[in-house]
C-alpha cells in the first residue's frame, strides 16, 4: 500500500462524535476526508449523544460485526420526574410527576442490582429496530400501535457518579443491544415518577475509548497536514479480545484458499499434525482459548511474519474454518 495515498487505507479511526450528528453523518464526513467509499461504523449513536464511534475503513469494515458485539461503556444523565415519548430529551413530554420522598441516592443504589446481569428489556418505540421491514420510529411517527416484545440484554455494571435531585449521573457498562434510554425509562417506572435520558456520552466501544478518540475537525486537520496515520488503528485492534494463533506458510495458504486448518493447542510447540509433510512448527503462541458471540468460537490468525491474516471459526473438533480473510499491509 502506498503510504501517501489515503484512498488505500485499511484501519479504524476512533471518532469523538459531536452532538447533532447522526452516525451516518460521521461516516459520510470520514468517507470524504479519506476519499474512500468503503467506510462503516460500529455501534450507532443517537444524534443527541456524543462520544466514541469507531469508524472502519477499507478491509476493516469486515470487522464491524465483531466490534459491534463487544462491550460498551456510557455516562448517562437521567432526569427523574419527567417522562417522554422517546425516553430521552428529544421527545415530547407525556408526564410530569413529583419525586417520591424516599428517592435518594441510597434508594437508587438499592434498586440498581435489579437492572444488572442478563435482564429483559423493552426497546424504545422510537428506535431504529425494524418491524416488517420498517423502522420502528417511522411506524411510531405514523401513529401505529405496536407491541414490542422484551429481549435479553446484558448490563455488567451500574455506578452512581452523582445525584442532585432530580438528576442522576450513572456509568453503565453493558453488552450489545442495550438501550440506555430504556434503562432510564425503567428506572423512572420503578420509582413511580417517570424519568428520561437527558444526556449520553459513550466512553468506550471494545478497546476504543473516548480519551483516545479524535474529533472530526482534528481528523480533517490531520488529513490536511498528512498526519492521519498517527490516528489510524490497525484493523485487528477491533478483535484483540480474541485469542491469537500464528500460522506457518502451508496453513497460511490453506486459509487463503478458504480451507480449514487443524492447528494444535498454542504453546505446546508440537508439530502441526496437518503439516507433517514438510511444514513443521506451523503454529506457536499461548494456550488456545476460544471466545465468541452467541456461542460462536473464533480466533484471529497471523502469518509467520506478523501480518493479520484471518478470523477463524471453530468447525468441528480441532478444525478451524476461515470466516474472514484479509490482505492488509500495515501503514508506515
Amino acid at each position: 500500500m502506498s503510504a501517501s495515498n489515503p484512498s488505500e487505507i485499511a484501519g479504524i479511526f476512533a471518532i469523538d462524535k459531536p452532538p447533532g450528528w447522526t452516525s451516518h453523518d460521521v461516516v459520510a464526513r470520514v468517507r470524504r476526508l479519506a476519499r474512500l467509499k468503503r467506510v462503516g461504523h460500529a455501534g450507532t449513536l443517537d444524534p443527541a449523544a456524543v462520544g466514541v464511534l469507531p469508524v472502519c475503513l477499507g478491509q476493516a469494515t469486515r470487522l464491524v460485526e465483531y466490534l459491534s458485539a463487544t462491550g460498551k461503556e456510557y455516562r448517562a444523565t437521567i432526569t427523574f420526574g419527567v417522562a417522554t415519548t422517546t425516553y430521552d430529551a428529544e421527545g415530547e413530554v407525556v408526564a410530569t410527576m413529583p419525586l417520591p420522598p424516599d428517592l435518594d441516592e441510597a434508594a437508587i443504589a438499592a434498586i440498581l442490582p435489579r437492572f444488572q446481569g442478563v435482564i429483559m428489556q423493552v426497546p424504545p418505540l422510537y428506535s431504529a429496530l425494524k418491524r416488517d421491514g420498517q423502522r420502528l420510529y417511522d411506524l411510531a411517527r405514523a401513529g401505529a400501535q405496536i407491541e414490542i416484545a422484551p429481549r435479553p440484554v446484558r448490563i455488567d455494571a451500574l455506578t452512581i457518579i452523582a445525584w442532585q435531585p432530580p438528576t442522576l449521573v450513572l456509568d453503565v457498562a453493558c453488552g450489545k443491544g442495550t438501550y440506555i434510554r430504556s434503562l432510564a425509562h425503567d428506572l423512572g417506572a420503578a420509582f413511580g415518577c417517570g424519568a428520561h435520558l437527558a444526556a449520553l456520552i459513550r466512553m468506550r466501544v471494545g478497546p476504543f475509548t473516548r480519551a483516545h478518540s479524535i474529533t472530526l475537525d482534528d481528523l480533517a486537520a490531520a488529513f490536511a497536514d498528512d498526519t492521519w496515520r498517527d490516528h489510524l488503528y490497525a484493523p485487528d485492534e477491533a478483535v484483540l479480545d480474541l485469542p491469537a494463533v500464528i500460522l506457518g506458510p502451508a496453513n497460511e495458504q490453506r486459509v487463503r484458499n478458504g480451507q480449514a486448518v487443524s492447528p494444535p493447542h498454542l504453546g505446546d510447540h508440537m508439530e502441526d499434525q496437518a503439516d507433517n509433510k514438510g511444514d513443521q512448527g506451523d503454529h506457536k503462541g499461548t494456550p488456545l482459548q476460544t471466545s465468541g458471540d452467541g456461542g460462536r468460537e473464533n480466533v484471529r490468525a497471523y502469518t509467520a511474519d506478523g501480518r493479520f491474516l484471518a478470523i477463524l471459526a471453530a468447525h468441528g473438533p480441532g478444525q478451524w474454518q476461515p470466516e474472514k480473510v484479509f490482505d492488509v499491509t500495515p501503514v508506515e
